[in-house]
């Protein structure tokens, strides 16, 4: 018998407590392996949780690309907890490796409830909620990303359908302005900015009238999406 893959998300900032439902909570607390993004921040997580052991008696591995370590554990009918740096793992993290992993192996995969800075965005930018795609990361490269941009909000016109990207937040500034060199004046940008914290702020606004107050976003953890508001 297999042990069972826990996909864990954390926090996008402050408490877990306030973040994650008690029965996620209390789940966590039964495991003793994790495979992580980062130690340091893993300890800190668990540590707040209130593991119900010393943190130094647990076993936290750090995710590599040749995952087959861990899934090793899971066939020993170990269970771990995967965990992410913020938000929830697999989804434009390194964790979905692992998750490929097991499901080549046929092994349980259980997702736990938490926050998902995606969703989170989506819900409260009054975009399309019923069509839309996650694209990740767009190019770094200036005339890659402007053609990647055009091509998603060609896509978007056509299908009717909220594009959603995320950027390394030193280069949030960058795309912003590539967004507003580029996109056409009526596309609806939104740009949900530090989800979950006290700082937090969601705008939705055309590309005309982004261009007009010139908003600066800084180095704050922020999620952008798109939609053409052309038929």
């Amino acid at each position: 018998m297999a042990g069972i893959l826990y996909a864990i998300p954390t926090p996008l900032g402050g408490a877990a407590a306030d973040a994650l439902p008690a029965c996620v909570l209390k789940t966590i607390k039964t495991l003793q392996h994790f495979v992580v993004e980062n130690a340091k921040t893993a300890r800190a997580f668990l540590q707040e949780v209130g593991m119900p052991c010393a943190i130094q008696e647990l076993d936290i591995s750090v995710l590599e690309s040749d995952v087959s370590q861990h899934i090793k554990k899971l066939q020993e009918n170990l269970s771990i907890g995967l965990l992410s740096e913020a938000g929830c793992p697999a989804i434009a993290d390194p964790g979905a490796a692992l998750v490929a992993a097991a499901q080549r192996e046929g092994i349980r995969m259980v997702p736990l409830v938490g926050p998902s800075s995606i969703v989170l965005a989506l819900m409260a930018s009054g975009l399309e909620g019923q069509r839309f795609a996650f694209c990740g990361y767009l190019p770094r490269e200036t005339d890659e990303r402007k053609r990647k941009i055009r091509e998603l909000e060609s896509r978007s016109r056509r299908e009717r359908e909220t594009q959603i990207f995320i950027e390394t937040p030193y280069r949030n500034d960058v795309l912003l302005t590539a967004l507003l060199d580029v996109s056409s004046e009526n596309t609806l940008l939104c740009v949900a900015t530090d989800l979950t914290l006290p700082d937090e702020q969601i705008r939705t606004q055309s590309i005309a009238q982004w261009r007009r107050a010139r908003h600066t976003i800084g180095k704050r953890p922020s999620v952008f999406l798109l939609l053409s508001a052309n038929h």
